[in-house]
Parts: C-alpha cells; sequence; structure tokens
C-alpha cells in the first residue's frame, strides 16, 4: 500500500474538504434513506469523483498515492457528519487486495476506472451461514476445469453486492482434508458481479436493524474465468488478510467519528436544554459522563493513529488494528449510550437522528470482527497465553 506523506496541516486540509463535502448532503438525506432502504448513489458519487474514496490507489493507476492513515480521516470525518460510511468504506480496503496481490494486468484492469468512479469494488465474500468467522472452515467450493473455475456454495452478510460492479470471492480450492494447515487450500477471485447475476449467482436480500444493504448470495456452478484468480491458487487466506487489518483500522476511525458525533450532539443539548432553570449539562450527573467519553474516544484515536501509521510503514500492525478497532467500537457504544441518555426521550424520535447512528455504531462491535476474537487474538498472539479456541 502506498506511505503516508501528508503533514498534520494537510490532513487537516483533508478533514475540512471533507467535511464541506458531506455538508450539501445533510442528516435528513440519511434519515429518508433509513426510511427507504435507500443507497446514497450521489453521495458516494461524489466522495469518489472528488478523490476521497481513491485515496489508498497510486497515482500510476489514477489515485492519490496516500495511506491508511488520510483514508482513516476520511472515514472519520463522514461519520461524524452523521453519514453512514458503510455505503462506501469497502472501496477502500477490498481495493488494497487486487492492489497487492493482483497481477499487473488485473491492476490496470480495474485501478484506473474504480479511482474514476467508472466501478464499484464493494464487497468481500467471504462470510458463511454455517461458518461465521472460522473463514478456514468455509464450504464454498471452486473447481478448475480448464480455463474457467466453477463456484458453488453460499454466502451471507455480504454487504453492497447489488451496488457494486466486483466483489473478491474466497472459495476452497482443495479439499481441507488434503492439505497440511487449514489456512491452505483456500483461492481469492475477482468476480464481475453483473456478468454473474442470473448465471450462477443468486443475490438475496437481508433485512435488518441497520441499513447496510447486507445480501446471502447462492453460487449454482457460476463459472469464473481462470484469469480472475487473484494471487496465487491456494494462497487465498493471505489476500484476504492482507485487507482485514486496514478494513479494522478504517473500520475503527468511523468509530472514532461516530464517537465524536455523539459528543457533539449530547454537549450542544446539555448545553442548550434547560430543566429546572439551569441546563442540564451543569449537572455533573450529565456533564461527567459526556466528559468520561470524550477521554475514551481520544484514546481510542491514539490507537487508531499509531496503527495506521504502523501500516503505512509496512510493519506489522495487526495488534494494533485489532485494538483500534475493539476500543474504538467500545468508546462510540459508550458515546451513543450517554447521547441517548442526555437527550431523554427526543433521543428515540427520528428527527434528531441520534437513533439512527446510535444502531449503525452497535455493529461494529460484531463486524468485521467480534470484540471476543480480539480478545482471544491479543491473549495468544501478545501476551502468549494459551489458544482459547
Amino acid at each position: 500500500m502506498p506511505n503516508s506523506t501528508s503533514s498534520p496541516e494537510q490532513i487537516n486540509e483533508i478533514r475540512q474538504s471533507v467535511k464541506q463535502l458531506c455538508a450539501q448532503y445533510g442528516e435528513d438525506y440519511w434519515l429518508e434513506l433509513d426510511r427507504t432502504n435507500g443507497f446514497p448513489t450521489e453521495f458516494v458519487q461524489e466522495l469518489t469523483t472528488s478523490g476521497f474514496l481513491t485515496v489508498l490507489i497510486p497515482e500510476e493507476y489514477g489515485g492519490a498515492g496516500l495511506g491508511v492513515l488520510e483514508g482513516a480521516a476520511v472515514m472519520e470525518e463522514v461519520c461524524r457528519a452523521g453519514a453512514h460510511a458503510g455505503a462506501c468504506h469497502a472501496q477502500m480496503y477490498v481495493m488494497g487486495s487486487v492492489l497487492r496481490h493482483g497481477s499487473e494486468a488485473q491492476k490496470k484492469r480495474y485501478l484506473p476506472p474504480i479511482a474514476a468512479g467508472e466501478l464499484r469494488l464493494q464487497s468481500f465474500g467471504v462470510t458463511e451461514p454455517t461458518t461465521g468467522t472460522d473463514t478456514t472452515s468455509l464450504k464454498t467450493t471452486a473447481q478448475k476445469r480448464g480455463d474457467v473455475y466453477v463456484v458453488n456454495g453460499q454466502k451471507v452478510w455480504i454487504s453492497r453486492i447489488q451496488h457494486s460492479d466486483l466483489m473478491v470471492l474466497l472459495a476452497r480450492t482443495t479439499p481441507r482434508d488434503q492439505v497440511q494447515r487449514k489456512t491452505e487450500g483456500l483461492s481469492a477471485f475477482i468476480v464481475d458481479v453483473k456478468a454473474a447475476e442470473g448465471n450462477g449467482l443468486t443475490i438475496q436480500p437481508i433485512e435488518s436493524m441497520i441499513n447496510h444493504h447486507s445480501c446471502e448470495l447462492f453460487f449454482d456452478n457460476l463459472e469464473v474465468p481462470a484469469d480472475q484468480l487473484l494471487g496465487e491458487e491456494g494462497k487465498g487466506f493471505k489476500v484476504i488478510l492482507d485487507g482485514m487489518n486496514a478494513e479494522r483500522i478504517l473500520i475503527a476511525s468511523e468509530c472514532v467519528g461516530d464517537g465524536r458525533y455523539f459528543i457533539d450532539k449530547a454537549t450542544a443539548y446539555a448545553s442548550d436544554r434547560t430543566v429546572f432553570d439551569r441546563p442540564i449539562g451543569q449537572n455533573q450527573g450529565v456533564q461527567f459522563p459526556i466528559a468520561r467519553c470524550y477521554a475514551e474516544v481520544e484514546a481510542a484515536s491514539l490507537m487508531v493513529e499509531k496503527a495506521a501509521r504502523l501500516f503505512d510503514a509496512g510493519e506489522d500492525c495487526a495488534a494494533e488494528a485489532n485494538m483500534a478497532k475493539m476500543l474504538a467500537s467500545e468508546a462510540s457504544w459508550h458515546a451513543g449510550d450517554v447521547c441517548m441518555q442526555t437527550h431523554g426521550g427526543f433521543a428515540f424520535a427520528k428527527e434528531y437522528h441520534i437513533e439512527r447512528k446510535f444502531r449503525e455504531t452497535r455493529l461494529y462491535q460484531i463486524a468485521p470482527i467480534s470484540t471476543n476474537l480480539i480478545l482471544s487474538y491479543i491473549g495468544e498472539h501478545v501476551l502468549k497465553m494459551p489458544r482459547s479456541f
């Protein structure tokens, strides 16, 4: 991935530009989309053509050639503005799989139109109904037959697939009982979603509490051209893992943005709302929880920055990326809870927008990796304790 080269002043300029763009799409825009389960097509397109969703694509392929630190600043500001970054964040980290592992032909074919906003790469096809986060046990298969791979199986919670032109799909090309390590025998593919749908791919939307455009996928003898193999056959687990650290850092930055959104809202309301002839924020029982949330979000932000800098420097950042995601998701959820409590009954009114953001930020303690799995990783790989599962 490109290295971060921006100064603090340049990153602040990025933040201000994103803030100005988001101001054109106020909270009522997102409220209506939430009500109708709509997709923010105009917002995503403008965010792309303005260069904010393509900051990680190298300049030679039409992007800005910046790092995850800058990408995190973009995602944070999107969320702080009250927007829903889940509609577009995958364009950054899924692209990294193509950039790191794609052939030169694949990169030249896909990265320039992605940078130009002509193609969307918004979906990872990994999670399955019966295996969840136990990725190495996935059951979707891809058997090579001549110049194609024939895919059969099922995926679930695949977000934005109906609004994406391409998907990175993970499938097993060698049975698990025929490999020495369970991480072997998995392969990644670039799938042309539009060509595949109706020709072996069936997409079924999932109704959920969050407007995240998630779907269940069914593969029935879907033929994927062999030249769409991403990286080496049998080495697909590495392809996916390389994108996951960036994903966790970027989503952690979104949680920081959510947390700051809630703190902004709670602070303003507590300062303005008068009960018993005094602002409710004058009461320590209201003021102190907001102040504690501020401290928690600031601490999480520092971990996000540390993880992003390590990632951009090409250093190992798995522990930091995991901790950033856990700390930020918990800080944003706590801030959301305090913001709800501060607003009292008005917090449940959709016109105040808080309940929508409250639902959205809750997801990130579960996805893209649950808090318990992060704690398991830290316990085993950082603290060197026995494996817990």
